[in-house]
């Protein structure tokens, strides 16, 4: 006599419940967390942009404000910015939070602290 194998109605039921409340959950949060690596990568391509580098604010604010459009940054602006020249180099950073809802009274609230430094 063989025992049988595979996945029950409720087990498979209880799983996909599972999968898809994780996957929901990484859809509503997974936007800020794209435009948290976009707004890295956009704060090193301004660093290591030789004009910008003389580390006047403006300089750095406006080429942020074109790059910001572009990659469609809406957290932060040019005046949430930190600028600070550290010997030769600039560097740029900036806090700010998110709040994202996730269902009835429920939301995920994300702190995100970016930066051109290591």
């Amino acid at each position: 006599m063989q025992k049988q194998k595979g996945v029950t109605l409720s087990g498979f039921m209880l799983w996909s419940i599972v999968v898809i409340a994780a996957l929901l959950l990484g859809f509503k949060v997974g936007p800020s967390y794209l435009e948290y690596y976009a707004i890295v990568s956009q704060f090193k391509v301004i660093v290591n942009d030789p004009s910008v580098n003389t580390g006047v604010r403006r300089e750095v604010e406006g080429s942020f404000a074109r790059r910001a459009v572009m990659e469609n940054i809406r957290s932060i602006g040019p005046a949430d910015l930190h600028i600070v020249k550290d010997g030769d180099r600039v560097v740029i950073s900036a806090e700010y939070s998110v709040k994202v809802p996730l269902f009835g009274n429920m939301s995920a609230c994300m702190d995100f602290y970016p930066s051109s430094g290591k």
